[in-house]
């Protein structure tokens, strides 16, 4: 049997007809980044210019994620970012628990294959996935959780940080944290 890899997750993602969201999408986004990083971000499923360029987080969000991460000295490149679905909703809305279910053995794999020692979901969605938690951002955001020899650092979603501007202040803080939880494995 051929050993898993990313590279054919996201050929099976690609190609996926698991849910009806691949009716609807122009692309799929399994997702992208470092093989051997040390820290995962999730969100929750990919927006419009994700779907057209196939990439996650190039949108506005994206590029606020982007600049988040340089502030703390990491390149994109550096972390693997993806989402708990990999096909845009309509319209933009939240994913459905019966798509997320369906598309939760993909970010599994990426999750076994990545081997990240930290997880940051990003947003309730993917708290609520990913954690099996309630809660939501506003409770969680910056509190690391520990799970075997993960640590979870909730943080809310770029795209909130858009909308209410007061956020960005909260997720620069909430990245120092990850900074420093990233120099505690050093």
């Amino acid at each position: 049997m051929t050993p898993d890899t990313l590279e054919q997750v996201a050929t099976e993602v690609i190609s996926c007809k698991k849910c009806r969201l691949h009716e609807t999408r122009r692309t799929a986004v399994p997702g992208e980044g470092s093989k051997t990083t040390r820290v995962m971000f999730i969100g929750e499923a990919p927006g419009e210019q994700e779907d057209t360029q196939g990439r996650p987080f190039v949108g506005a969000a994206g590029k606020l994620l982007t600049e988040l991460l340089t502030s703390i000295g990491l390149k994109r490149e550096e972390v693997f970012i993806t989402n708990i679905v990999k096909c845009r909703p309509p319209d933009n809305r939240p994913p459905r628990k019966d798509e997320s279910l369906l598309c939760k053995p993909y970010l599994d794999r990426q999750l076994k294959l990545v081997n990240p020692r930290i997880i940051c979901p990003m947003g309730n969605s993917a708290i609520r996935t990913i954690m099996s938690l309630d809660q939501s951002v506003s409770e969680l955001h910056g509190v690391p959780f520990e799970i075997g020899s993960t640590t979870y650092l909730p943080i809310y979603h770029p795209a909130a940080a858009l909308y209410t501007f007061s956020l960005r202040k909260v997720m620069e803080e909430d990245c120092r944290k990850l900074k420093g939880l990233l120099e505690s494995l050093d």
